[in-house]
């Protein structure tokens, strides 16, 4: 069922078939014509085609088990699941030793959900097949949706064993080591790999991400120096390696890496943001911003794009143009939580406390609980003179931050404004008991408050 190697034959096929649809002559193409005409159009995405192909296939060819497997992915991709299990049953009585009914059984039972009985027809297909490696692959991908990682890697290890070049099989190992944490264990497999495969710039570059999570950045940096050797064409090489440069702090080197990377494909936001927070550090603020503004214009929707020319005018103390970005940033993305908390963060540094106070709650209202964010939006609403949109704010935090003497003191001082004086009391108990030495908050916040009779006597209660 594999797509025929020779070009020129299947264009001929193709073409004479396309010319038969239009003029509604029929014409006869043998078996294997039409399963390699069939498989262009599904590799393609032209579903409608390849149904044509396979009606027309099975009139001319109706015993034809190949073809007729291609009926049932189609129907499996079309999710007419019953349609495929009959026409399988049909085919198992007549071929009970085709291993390609079997993959099919077991992409039916994967699609509704019953990955563990995939995994015993996939089985039951290796016992019959002489090319296991494929197999391997499918029964590996099963384990994974099954979240049983230990043994999806030791199925991709087998896919491996029988193809070292199988770079997907040892991209999903690496996967798996990373899931189960088994850091060391990657690079031990890695290293005994590299024995066998010593030119392998894969290996050696999730060697280097190994190494990197251990931050042993030296042996990392040699890892992605052997990948770049290997292939020095190889863009995540360079990146990676761009990485590890930045920690050791050799800015210089890591902005040649990632500019490398710029000749050798279409310009990525992610190298364009690193040569600017390189720059950056290095103190070059021209070309640091220059390369920002690269950065949004490649890809707008990268939050690290605008939160960087944004954190770079607010350390300028540029508020203005710090602001300006980061409303253009919300115009793109209103949902972006970390956008709303710097819009919240410029304002108040501008003393703009209602658009300061509307960011924090905007960022409640998209998820965002830290406490920091509650307290701050409560001291905000205290001073536009809004006490009762603070005490409920601050309510809803405790939800989150029960016996905390943080809120319960504010509580306590936005309930004395109120003229509330029997709730102030109670908050100002509980904050006590929780942690007295946060009264200060009283004495900033609520001077008056701090200075009354009743603070005083439950301070020397």
């Amino acid at each position: 069922m594999e797509f025929s190697q020779e070009e020129e034959h299947n264009n001929i096929s193709l073409t004479k078939f396309e010319s038969m649809l239009k003029t509604n002559n029929v014409l006869f193409f043998d078996s294997n014509e039409f399963e390699n005409i069939i498989h262009h159009y599904l590799n393609n995405g032209k579903v409608a085609l390849a149904k044509k192909a396979i009606k027309l296939g099975l009139e001319q060819h109706p015993t034809s088990t190949n073809l007729k497997l291609f009926k049932i992915e189609v129907f499996v991709f079309e999710n007419e699941l019953d349609k495929a299990n009959a026409l399988l049953d049909q085919l198992h009585v007549l071929e009970p030793s085709n291993e390609e009914i079997y993959i099919q059984k077991a992409n039916i039972l994967s699609k509704e959900d019953k990955h563990q009985e995939a995994i015993h027809v996939l089985q039951k297909a290796l016992s019959l097949a002489e090319e296991t490696s494929d197999l391997y692959s499918l029964i590996g991908m099963e384990y994974l949706f099954l979240d049983r990682f230990d043994l999806a890697k030791d199925s991709f290890i087998k896919c491996l064993k029988a193809d070292p070049q199988d770079y997907a099989s040892l991209y999903n190992i690496i996967y798996c080591f990373d899931f189960l944490n088994e850091t060391q264990e990657a690079i031990e497999f890695l290293t005994i790999y590299l024995d066998k495969n010593p030119y392998c710039e894969v290996a050696w570059h999730q060697l280097g991400r190994q190494y990197y999570e251990q931050k042993d950045y030296d042996k990392a940096l040699n890892a992605f120096d052997f990948a770049i050797i290997s292939d020095d064409t190889f863009v995540g090489a360079y990146l990676e390696k761009g990485k590890v440069l930045e920690k050791q702090k050799q800015y210089n080197e890591a902005i040649e890496n990632y500019t490398i990377t710029l000749s050798l494909d279409d310009p990525t936001s992610f190298a364009l943001l690193r040569i600017g927070s390189c720059h950056e550090k290095l103190g070059n603020t021209d070309l640091a911003v220059q390369y920002y503004y690269q950065t949004v214009h490649e890809d707008p929707l990268l939050d690290k794009g605008w939160i960087a020319i944004t954190k770079f005018y607010s350390k300028l103390k540029n508020y203005p143009k710090a602001l300006y970005y980061i409303n253009k940033a919300i115009n793109i993305d209103s949902e972006n939580v970390l956008y709303w908390k710097l819009y919240a963060k410029i304002n108040h540094r501008l003393n703009f406390l209602e658009e300061a106070e509307r960011g924090h709650k905007k960022a409640i209202e998209l998820g965002n609980y830290e406490l920091e964010t509650w307290l701050i939006r409560a001291d905000l609403l205290k001073e536009l003179g809004e006490p009762e949109a603070a005490t409920y704010n601050l309510i809803q935090a405790a939800e989150f931050y029960p016996e905390n003497a943080e809120i319960e003191f504010r509580l306590a001082g936005l309930y004395f404004l109120l003229f509330e004086t029997e709730k102030a009391t109670y908050h100002l108990k509980n904050a006590m008991c929780f942690d007295a030495d946060h009264i200060i908050i009283l004495e900033e916040l609520f001077p008056e408050f701090y200075e009354s009779l009743l603070v005083r006597s439950m301070i020397k209660r």
